[in-house]
């Protein structure tokens, strides 16, 4: 491997003071042994023919905090703006699924909006999730969530840091392809799916950038430190 991502996922953990714990986020050329597949029930297909173990590829990242496990594409099938996110499915496939026209309709999306959105460009046989201090490959996306003041932390750290809204899970598209970070405010398809709290965002961060990453937070979080103890020797005046 070409990090010690144990150290840095501890590094994170602690500069962060995360309540929950980065995960590792890999795209494969092929299914790797040694890693379990994750368990679900499959249920029966819509009329347009979707179905996969979660209700879309989002709800991974909750469980992939508890252990390692690779995915199929077909996992992930039943959420089409995810499998095309994570470069599962084109536009082409899915732009005539129910779930598509729902969001259509509602005036969430529009169509001049779709093909605009960051996609991951070659489709990969299997995806691991895990907690980052676990992981036994290299992975290409370090996923984080955080509060407010750890958005501000890493917005501080990073000059550029992107803003993303809707839908949440390009940010991994983002963090892949373009080598950014990327912080996503959620999306309310991504948000009930997940049980994501109100106080929570979602942070991607491209792997091979975390050592750069880690050390610009050591950075910003002391100076930090030195304004926090300031604010409050001063504040102690209106006291």
């Amino acid at each position: 491997m070409t990090h010690d991502w144990q150290a840095l996922a501890g590094e994170l953990h602690e500069l962060l003071s995360l309540d929950v714990a980065p995960i590792a986020i890999t795209f494969l050329a092929e299914i790797p042994t040694g890693i379990p597949a994750y368990e679900g029930t499959v249920p029966a297909p819509t009329p347009d023919g979707r179905t996969g173990k979660v209700p879309a590829g989002c709800v991974f990242w909750g469980k992939a905090t508890e252990r390692t496990f690779v995915t199929l594409p077909a996992d992930h099938g039943n959420c089409s703006v995810g499998s095309m996110t994570h470069g599962l499915k084109t536009l082409q496939e899915v732009a005539g699924n129910a779930d598509v026209a729902a969001l259509l309709a509602s005036g969430w999306v529009t169509m001049e909006v779709v093909p605009q959105i960051p996609v991951v460009r070659q489709k990969s046989q299997g995806i691991t999730y895990g907690p980052l201090q676990d992981t036994r490959y290299d992975p290409d996306v370090v996923l984080l969530r955080l509060n407010p003041k750890q958005v501000m932390i890493v917005h501080d750290a990073i000059p550029g840091m992107r803003m993303e809204g809707k839908p949440q899970c390009h940010i991994i598209a983002i963090a892949k392809e373009q080598q950014e970070v990327a912080v996503s405010v959620g999306c309310m398809l991504s948000r009930v799916r997940t049980g994501l709290p109100n106080s929570q965002m979602t942070c991607a961060i491209p792997a091979q950038r975390l050592p750069e990453v880690v050390e610009r937070l050591k950075t910003t979080c002391a100076a930090d430190m030195t304004v926090a103890a300031y604010a409050a020797e001063d504040g102690r005046r209106f006291a």
